[in-house]
């Protein structure tokens, strides 16, 4: 049975002789529902540690951008999610480089545009459809290069990078593997094949505990046999992903919240939040707080709109899961290394989770890859640059595009509920400084920057791939070639 020890939010310890924050080698990064840990560059000869740090990168699945209680939303209380930003930087700014979940995550593992590879669209969502969907097997993981450099690296959670062998997380930078290869699963125990199996390794499994509790459960016994080594975990939730399920007992303490999908969705959130506290206790318990950096972050924007809705809520943005608005591709990012980063700061440049890879390398003492399209943001979230870490930001998918310049965004985005249907056929111009939920377009009134954002769409477009399969959704191929 899954349990966690509850505590307060982790606090950073000080010392008073000095004034300052006491060093650490680790940094968090939780990323909705999946954790990974990953060195700081500086982290490898601190005088208090003579081990690389352990990286955590933690992914939520369809997390609202409003829904955490740090955002303001009062119905539900995140404290332990809400703890990694409160203890490191909340980045106000922060992409996924895709609206919906695989190529998000392609993205996030690689470092690269997934577009550059024709990782476009999501793999179609059936058992061995032996049409050689997945990130394709020349292109790296970050955990390729970590384990490689001796870490001990875990994907526990929501694989969707592909079903067949070639693309089997034990053979693309995992040492070990527990969770499932679709793109969704049920939360509950269940033998409907739509679900698929739970694997271990690649050895089918049953597991008797609520999804999300067996999920955070394996995390800490993967801290557990990794804590003598330097480890990295992709903690990928499906949370709180749809099929709607929760422990009953869970829904009860959110009864007075009249909109049954709404009170699934915060009770499927609350028990999101309690594994994620597990982990950050087992991380305490263990006397590895300070030699673990950690992300947090959602894969895309809440399907409030389309790609099945689960109660999720992104206000003030606009758009929903599926669209290059906003609300599809704006995400909660939190950074935390407990005195490398400074605590309780916020950082409101644009970042773009292609940037994890480059910062876990970064942070692992390892040389830049090549060909990445992320930073290191060490060096931009502890103040040593003030400069932006990136000039422009680019979205292909499908017929939609976006870019963003400093505080400038030029759009194209679906502008109706279906999946695919009704994208705009002129782009859309916003300053989102001044209108964040883009609600007035200023495309007439600014030709000027309509066209400069637009020449440099062009010319990133110019060198991307073309999907290498399409768009299908219960078998209905969409015409959506850009």
């Amino acid at each position: 049975m899954f349990s966690m020890s509850r505590r307060e939010p982790l606090t950073h310890a000080h010392d008073s002789s000095s004034g300052l924050l006491r060093r650490t080698a680790a940094l968090i990064i939780v990323a909705g529902p999946a954790v990974l840990t990953i060195s700081a560059e500086n982290t490898a000869n601190s005088a208090d540690s003579e081990r690389r740090p352990n990286i955590v990168v933690i992914l939520a699945d369809d997390l609202g951008y409003a829904d955490l209680s740090v955002a303001g939303n009062t119905e539900v209380a995140t404290p332990h999610i809400d703890s990694i930003a409160r203890n490191g930087v909340r980045c106000t700014n922060a992409y996924v480089t895709c609206p919906v979940c695989s190529p998000s995550r392609a993205g996030l593992l690689t470092g690269r545009y997934q577009q550059r590879f024709g990782h476009e669209f999501n793999p179609a969502l059936v058992k061995n459809n032996g049409q050689g969907q997945g990130l394709p097997v020349e292109e790296r993981t970050f955990t390729d290069r970590l384990r490689a450099a001796g870490y001990a690296t875990s994907l526990v959670g929501k694989w969707h990078q592909g079903e067949e062998a070639q693309f089997h997380p034990l053979n693309r930078g995992f040492t070990e593997f527990f969770g499932f290869l679709l793109g969704w699963h049920s939360y509950f125990p269940s033998t409907d094949p739509e679900w698929g199996p739970l694997y271990r390794g690649h050895e089918r499994i049953t597991r008797d505990e609520y999804l999300t509790r067996a999920l955070g459960e394996e995390a800490c016994q993967t801290i557990e046999r990794s804590k003598d080594r330097p480890f990295c975990i992709y903690l990928a939730f499906n949370a709180v992903h749809t099929p709607l399920e929760v422990p009953k007992t869970s829904e009860a303490q959110f009864k007075g919240i009249q909109d049954p999908t709404r009170r699934t969705y915060l009770a499927m959130l609350k028990e999101l939040d309690d594994a994620v506290g597990a982990v950050l206790a087992k991380l305490r318990d263990s006397g590895l707080e300070d030699h673990t950096l950690i992300f947090f972050l959602s894969d895309n924007g809440g399907p409030t709109t389309k790609f099945s809705p689960n109660g999720a809520r992104n206000g003030p943005l606009r758009g929903s899961k599926g669209d290059t608005w906003e609300g599809g591709i704006r995400v909660p990012f939190f950074v935390e290394w407990n005195g490398r980063l400074p605590a309780g700061s916020v950082y409101a440049q644009p970042v773009i989770s292609l940037d994890i890879a480059a910062t876990a390398l970064a942070a692992a003492g390892l040389p830049p890859a090549s060909g990445l399209d992320g930073v290191n943001l060490l060096p931009y979230l502890d103040g040593q640059k003030t400069s932006a870490p990136h000039e422009f930001l680019y979205w292909r998918f499908g017929k939609q595009m976006a870019i963003r310049s400093g505080d400038w965004k030029l759009v194209r985005p679906s502008l109706g509920s279906g999946n695919y249907e009704n994208i705009a056929t002129e782009p859309m111009l916003f300053n989102l400084k001044d209108d964040v939920g883009e609600q007035h377009d200023l495309a007439a009134a600014r030709p000027d920057k309509v066209q400069q954002l637009q020449t440099a769409w062009n010319e990133w477009n110019a060198q991307l791939a073309p999907p290498r399969w399409p768009a299908t959704i219960k078998g209905k191929i969409f015409p959506v070639e850009p």
